[in-house]
């Protein structure tokens, strides 16, 4: 873990600070709206604050004389890759990807249709994504053949509340 990786682990390690991420999560506040929020004083928000700007979690834009502060979602999701896997695969030019997986022990995979996707790793179900170089292919992974190195990157989609609908059915 590196020293940048280090600071975030702090930085979240206190309750204080991990409610004001949950927070800014969710919206943008002034650090005197986030005191609000939390029931503390303007002085002790702005002493989380710093804490969580030096980590790189938090972005302090200014826009005159107001300062609205916003979560970096990039760099908080950044530091979960510390907790990624690795492993290191040799194959044959021309072996597609979907016969790598089935290589990988704990990759689940489950055929819909014509099409096969993952839909697990290591016992965890979820939905799955894959990456090639960092970058999502246009091609499925029975489709997509290896010609060179490549580094494969397996992401589960997390669901991440953006929107709570509460409807009401009329009689």
């Amino acid at each position: 873990m590196n020293a940048r990786e280090d600071d975030i682990f702090k930085a979240l390690s206190s309750n204080t600070r991990m409610e004001m991420v949950k927070l800014l999560l969710n919206r943008e506040y002034h650090v005197s709206g986030l005191a609000k929020a939390l029931g503390i004083s303007v002085p002790v928000a702005a002493k989380h604050v710093k804490i969580l700007e030096r980590a790189g979690l938090v972005k302090n834009e200014v826009f005159g004389k107001t300062h609205v502060l916003r979560v970096d979602k990039e760099r908080l999701y950044e530091s979960l890759e510390a907790f990624s896997e690795e492993q290191e695969i040799e194959v044959k030019k021309g072996t597609s990807l979907l016969d790598v997986l089935k290589s990988v022990t704990g990759v689940g995979l489950r055929k819909i249709g014509d099409r096969e996707f993952i839909v697990s790793i290591d016992g965890e179900e979820g939905f799955y994504i894959y990456e090639v170089n960092g970058r999502l292919p246009d091609k499925s992974i029975t489709e997509y053949k290896l010609r060179n190195n490549k580094e494969i990157e397996i992401k589960k989609l997390v669901p991440v509340l953006k929107k709570r609908l509460k409807v009401t059915v009329r009689k």
